[in-house]
């Protein structure tokens, strides 16, 4: 099965594959990026001290870090990575903290959801299992973002915080910025209770949600486009149309070949979003 579209391509190199941007593709001399693909590899590392995973699970998944920046020219090492509390935090990043490791499970960037960076060699990563991923690359001042947005994520603007951060911090220009929409669970499928639904209502009141909200017609149920919160607020923010760039990829719709929360449940597996400047 081939995921290739007008806004992705779908990489095969032996044991590995990965979707890329055709749009960051245009700039490859200045960023490198990748986004996982294959339900049998898995980046789920856990969090520190909490004894998430068997040990061998978590080698596996180091190792599966180690073979896909192999295979994308990225060095291993100078890999960067947000513990994910889907909290509205997003850090700027400036330098490695470990010499001879990734940077995974580091206290620096827990209760961290996002990561930010203009430093060349740093490859920031993030990862998920239907929740939103963005890559932003600003190529004026050559600086990169890598966030994650679930719906609580989502819920905070984490994806107009991280612009306002570019902009005040490297004097980005909302205009030259190009945000990257991974794969994730769309509208279809994302499916919530009337406590979630309301939640929505009282943030995004000054949306039309007639477009976002819809409304199950067998039961107190509603599904929610939060990909589409994310693009509308994002071109409030000043962010162009045709720079927002969509995979137009359902997680649940494709769950044969990338992890899903919501189809693999506790034993869930999770893809990893990679951007790096060169």
């Amino acid at each position: 099965m081939d995921l290739s579209n007008k806004n992705i391509v779908h990489i095969k190199n032996k044991d590995i594959q990965y979707l890329q941007f055709r749009k960051l593709l245009e700039y490859k001399e200045l960023i490198n990026h990748a986004y996982s693909i294959g339900t049998d590899v898995n980046y789920r590392t856990g969090m520190p001290n909490k004894n998430e995973l068997p040990k061998e699970k978590y080698q596996d998944a180091i190792k599966n870090y180690h073979r896909l920046c192999n295979t994308i020219g990225s060095d291993y090492i100078n890999l960067v990575k947000a513990n994910q509390e889907h909290t509205d935090e997003v850090k700027i990043v400036t330098q490695k903290l470990k010499n001879e490791e990734p940077d995974i499970n580091v206290d620096n960037y827990s209760k961290t959801d996002g990561l930010i960076t203009n430093k060349e060699g740093l490859v920031l990563c993030t990862t998920n299992a239907d929740c939103i991923l963005l890559l932003f690359f600003e190529p004026v001042k050559k600086v990169i973002a890598n966030i994650h947005s679930g719906w609580k994520g989502t819920l905070q603007r984490i994806s107009v915080k991280t612009v306002k951060k570019m902009v005040k911090e490297y004097g980005c220009n909302p205009q030259d910025l190009i945000c990257c929409i991974c794969p994730s669970i769309r509208k279809c499928h994302f499916e919530v209770d009337k406590e979630v639904k309301d939640l929505f209502v009282k943030q995004f009141d000054d949306l039309d949600l007639k477009q976002i909200i819809e409304k199950q017609k067998e039961k107190e149920k509603w599904n929610i486009d939060t990909v589409l919160i994310n693009k509308i607020i994002l071109k409030r923010e000043g962010l162009k149309e045709e720079n927002i760039i969509d995979s137009g990829i359902c997680s649940v719709c494709n769950s044969n070949l990338i992890h899903s929360y919501r189809v693999e449940k506790q034993d869930y597996g999770l893809n990893t979003a990679l951007i790096e400047l060169r």
